[in-house]
Order: C-alpha cells, then structure tokens, then sequence
C-alpha cells in the first residue's frame, strides 16, 4: 500500500538529490601527479567505491528531510466509542410532590435518583425539564451534568413560579419531544418521567396520539410513578407503545434501583470509528539521525579530494 503524504507536491523535490547521487557515483577519476616523479597513481576501485558511499551520505540526508517535510502518514488502529444516548429528564414540580416520600419529599427523591443516574450514564447527554401546568426547559442536552446536579433548590415546587401547580403530563411530554427533534441530531432519543398524579390533558385519545409521535421520532418514554396511587392507564400506554417501561417504586431506596434498571434496559452501545490518519515520522527520523552521524563521522577521513 502506497505511504500517503500531506504534502505530495513536495515529493518532486526529491530530483535534487536523486542529482547529486549521480554525480557522485558518475563522475570521472581525477589522475593524481604526485610531485616527487610526476607518475599517474592508480586509483583503488575498493577505495573508491566506498569514497563514493561517504559522499552519498548528504544527499540520502536531503532524501529523508524532503520526505519529512512532505508529511509521511499511516492510519491508525480503529477504535470504538460510546454510542450516545439522549435523555431528558422531565420532573413533575406540581404541589403534590412535595408529599413525604422517604427521608424527604418526593421531589427530593426524584432529584436525587436522577443525580445517580447521570453517575451510571457517563458520556451521554441529558437534558432537564420541568412541568406542572407550564413548561420550563431548565438545561439543554449537555454532557455536563453539573447544571442538573445544581437544579434542586431552585425549582422546588414550594419555589416553583405560578403556572406550576397541576399536571399536563401531555404537554410535557410534546415539549421534551420537540427539544430532542431540534437538539438531538444522532444517537438513541429518550424521555424519563417522573410524576405523581394523573393528567387530563392524556384523556380523549390524546395520550394514542402523543404515543404514535413520539414512536415516529424513535423517543422511548420511561416513566416513575411516586405515588402509593395506581399508575395512570394512558401513562402505561404511552411507555409501552414507545418501548420503555413504567415504575411504582415505594420508597426513595426502591427509586433509586427503577433508574439502575432504566440504565440495564438501555445499555450504552458501541460504535466502530474508521481509523483516522496520524503522523509517521518516527522511522523517517531514525533513519536521517543514522545517515547524519555516519555521514559526520566520514568527514574526518572519508571524502573525495579533487586534486
């Protein structure tokens, strides 16, 4: 297979060199009068053949200078990375989540369970939305989780602005669906909801309807149910008919192991890589070192004298 080079054109430099070697090993021998009988000495085809190796060592040093300077390139190995996964988060913030729930209330445990999860997802993009009757996109997909881990004061629902009191799960849902059409441009899509309650706005075949979208989009909608209530029917639906699944955890200990197994449920995947071009200039190198200091330890005897 042929080396590539960054720079090719340079390669016809490479006339130069080429040159000299001919002239080195062409040239005519030089008869020598030596002053005291005026007699032609005869030269030595063994001295001179290695008179002529000595003098070719300059211009095979130009050879692999110009071959250096054109950039001499070899691919790598292939490798592989993390295939990634978007996912956002999408938090009920409506006044029924600050119910106890474990040590804290139910907001506290969400919060804290999501922030375990980004441990278990490392390297793939998370966003964070928060609903009640409104929408507030908190952070966009991002592979730092930082923003999310700092979130949890600010959007307590007993902080949360007016507009956040019910639940319109269908609009949440509708919401995180356009965020990752427009953000999420490669990778795997999908929505983890965590809720509490029912939400009207999924009744009249409505929740048939979001589930057939998001479908369409590829965006699987897991769902967490924080509540000693049943799960929603359209709720249900809505995972099931997009390939996720849904949770009634019943305390903050069992919540933590429903994101465990969301992570065993959607395993980060492997992608190959083509192997990308890198420098190759290491042999190059070596070789130019060893042809310079033989050639420099040839100047002090092994040079042709023109006289």
């Amino acid at each position: 297979m042929a080396l590539p080079f960054t720079y090719p054109s340079l390669l016809a430099l490479l006339v130069i060199p080429l040159v000299l070697l001919v002239r080195v090993w062409r040239r005519p021998d030089q008869p020598v009068a030596l002053p005291f009988d005026h007699v032609e000495a005869r030269g030595g085809w063994t001295l001179r053949v290695v008179l002529n190796l000595a003098e070719s060592l300059p211009p095979s040093v130009l050879v692999i200078a110009i071959l250096v300077l054109a950039g001499p390139q070899q691919l790598g190995k292939p490798t592989t990375r993390r295939k990634l996964t978007n996912i956002e988060f999408c938090v009920d913030i409506s006044g029924s989540m600050t119910a106890r729930f474990g040590e804290g209330s139910r907001y506290d445990a969400s919060m804290e369970a999501i922030n375990s999860f980004l441990d278990f997802r490392t390297g793939d993009a998370f966003g964070l939305t928060f609903f009640g009757n409104s929408v507030l996109h908190w952070t966009p997909l991002t592979s730092d989780g930082s923003a999310i881990r700092c979130a949890p004061p600010y959007m307590r629902p007993e902080n949360a602005p007016p507009g956040f009191g019910g639940t319109e799960i269908g609009k949440a849902l509708l919401a995180c669906q356009r965020r990752l059409i427009r953000q999420a441009n490669a990778g795997d899509r999908m929505i983890v909801l965590v809720s509490d309650g029912f939400s009207a706005d999924l009744s009249g075949g409505k929740a048939d309807e979001i589930s057939r979208q998001l479908k369409d989009n590829n965006i699987s909608v897991y769902a967490v149910h924080i509540s000693e209530t049943s799960i929603p029917n359209e709720i249900v639906n809505i995972a099931s008919y997009t390939g996720g699944e849904v949770f009634n955890p019943g305390d903050d200990t069992a919540l933590k192991s429903v994101f465990e197994r969301i992570d065993r449920m959607q395993p980060a995947e492997l992608e190959k890589m083509a192997a990308e071009s890198m420098d190759y200039f290491l042999p190059f190198c070596m070789v130019g070192l060893g042809l310079l200091g033989t050639g420099t330890l040839c100047l002090f005897g092994l040079r042709f004298v023109p006289w």
